[in-house]
């Protein structure tokens, strides 16, 4: 092999080496689940975990504040 040659099989290596970094796989275009992130946490504070009970006191606080929210946005709509 002379340095020609090889001078282009590294090229080529380095070629299809990029090619195959760059390229798209089939598993990140599906999602990791079907669910929502509200329909997970709600889930999560459902079970029987470690630190459940916060996340269900968190998504309760955050409901009732939305619901604050919505009510100041109708107030300032009068």
């Amino acid at each position: 092999m002379n340095a020609s040659t090889a001078v282009r099989a590294l090229a080529l290596l380095a070629l299809c080496c990029l090619a195959a970094g760059c390229s798209s796989h089939a598993s990140e275009q599906r999602p990791a689940s079907r669910l929502t992130e509200a329909q997970r946490d709600t889930a999560i504070a459902r079970s029987q975990l470690p630190g459940a009970a916060a996340v269900g006191r968190a998504l309760d606080l955050n409901g009732r504040e939305a619901a604050r929210a919505a009510q100041m946005d109708t107030l300032q709509g009068r």
